[in-house]
């Protein structure tokens, strides 16, 4: 899991491998899989960040098939 931060200041934890998409307009909108989709203050590039660490850290570093 990693933490983004809601518009209101409160972190909110999710699990990067069920994003499909993010946009930002100007606020960063993740969506997921499920449909369900969250606004967040966060910089793509450190959503980003935090999942290449997230995946570095159990172990996924080569790309998936």
């Amino acid at each position: 899991m990693i933490p983004v931060t809601k518009l209101d200041g409160s972190t909110y934890w999710i699990n990067p491998h069920l994003i499909e998409s993010m946009e930002q307009n100007p606020d960063l909108t993740i969506a997921f899989f499920s449909g369900k989709k969250i606004v967040v203050k966060d910089k793509p590039e450190e959503v980003i960040d935090r999942i290449v660490s997230y995946r570095r850290q159990i172990g996924i570093n080569a790309i998936e098939m």
